[in-house]
Parts: C-alpha cells; structure tokens; sequence
C-alpha cells in the first residue's frame, strides 16, 4: 500500500471518530437540555459540558508538558550550558560524530585536534553535542563522593585513534634496514 493512501486513510478515520465524539456530546448535551426543567438547570448543564469538553484538553496539555516540552527544555538547556563550558584540553564530540581535543575556544567557534596526524578543525559551539572530559568529570566526582566498591570505577574513556604511531615508525624502518 502507497504511503500517501495509508496517511489519507489514517487521517479519514481520526476525522470520522472526531466528527462522532463531537456529536455524541452535543446530542448529550442537548438531551440534558431537554430534561431540565428551569433555568438554573440548563445553564448548570451547559457550563457542565463546556468542562467536559475543556478539561480532558487541559489535562492532556499538561500531560504533553510534563512528558515532552519540559524534559526537551531541560536538555537544551544543559547542552548550551556545557558548550558554554568549554575548556582547552577537554575531548569533545561533534554532532557528526567527530572526536577532538579543544586546542583553542573563541566567542562562537572552537578549534579542535584530530586524529593521530594532529589535524585542526575549526567549528561552531552548537555543533558539539557532548563534552568526554567534563562528563568523566562528573563520574569521578560522584565516584569519590560515595564508598568505592572496587579499584576500578568501569569507566573507559575514548582515546584519538593514533594511525601513525612511533611504533609503526620503527617497525617499517627496521623492515627497510632488514632487506
């Protein structure tokens, strides 16, 4: 089945079960109407579904606050403060998943190393989307501040990959020495 047929019918059933509910609490409403038999009565059952239809829509509001808007806010807001945090030295990651080490920090921007070549990067703030060294940070400071239960704490850090290491360097000159 197309996507757009599903999304059509989709659509056509929520507009049908709207258009029921809508006139099975108006024909509620005028029904409660009828039986009433002053005045008093019949404004009391029309302010009662003026709340019956109001409050299911403030409940659900403050349900899609709670458990979407506020937690999303929260976030954000923890992010910009980390990237407003930024020291030289800390091992971030970027939002296309580019691990560095901070060389430099200006107003907007951050320079970064990469690699084992020692590449330099220059990017945005909002570009990184986590901080390494400040969140392994936080872990020792919890780490020391309750009773340890063992030596190592099972925290690994992400280490620069170092394609050219000095090892690789000797290895490939003793091979030409060899031959």
């Amino acid at each position: 089945m197309n996507r757009k047929k599903l999304i059509g019918i989709i659509n056509a059933v929520l507009l049908a079960v709207c258009s029921a509910s809508y006139a099975a609490m108006t024909a509620f409403a005028e029904e409660s109407a009828d039986t009433a038999s002053s005045t008093d009565t019949a404004a009391s059952a029309a302010g009662g579904s003026f709340f019956t239809l109001i409050l299911p829509l403030l409940i659900m509001f403050a349900l899609l606050y709670f458990i979407a808007i506020r937690p999303q806010k929260k976030r954000d807001k923890e992010l910009k403060e980390m990237q407003d945090s930024l020291q030289v030295g800390d091992e971030v990651v970027t939002g296309g998943g580019i691990v560095g080490i901070v060389v430099s920090v200006g107003e907007d921007t951050v320079v970064i190393e990469t690699g084992g070549a020692k590449h330099k990067l220059r990017i945005k703030n909002w570009a990184i989307t986590e901080n390494v060294t400040a969140l392994e940070r936080i872990k020792e400071a919890k780490a020391s501040g309750a009773a340890k239960k063992s030596k190592d704490s099972g925290l690994a850090s992400a280490a620069v990959v170092d394609d050219d290491s000095d090892d690789g360097k000797k290895s490939k000159k003793k091979s030409k020495d060899e031959e």
